[in-house]
């Protein structure tokens, strides 16, 4: 199983109120992916720059993407997917300085 970052950003024109009416269920839902191991942490800079940032487990981007399109909230975001990795210790071979 890989990480990921997943920054999903709210689209232009989004109704908010829409998109509170629905946070109790969004909540019900990472919790359940939380308990199965497909999603870790959960960062929100939603009212400054109406972002959200999820750490997600899956054996491929494109199940990443799954995982995230099942949300409540998915269908109002763009979704930026990058494969992390944890840092290289300096001194060691992958190290480039």
């Amino acid at each position: 199983m890989e990480s990921f970052m997943v920054v999903c950003t709210f689209t232009p024109g989004t109704d908010m109120a829409e998109v509170m009416a629905l946070v109790a269920e969004e909540q019900a839902k990472v919790a359940e992916l939380k308990e199965l191991g497909r999603i870790g942490a959960v960062y929100l800079s939603t009212r400054e720059r109406g972002t959200v940032f999820l750490e997600v487990f899956a054996d491929s981007a494109e199940n990443a993407r799954e995982t995230v399109v099942s949300l409540p909230l998915a269908k109002w975001w763009n979704l930026d997917i990058f494969p992390i990795n944890a840092p290289v210790a300096r001194g060691s071979a992958a190290d480039p300085s």
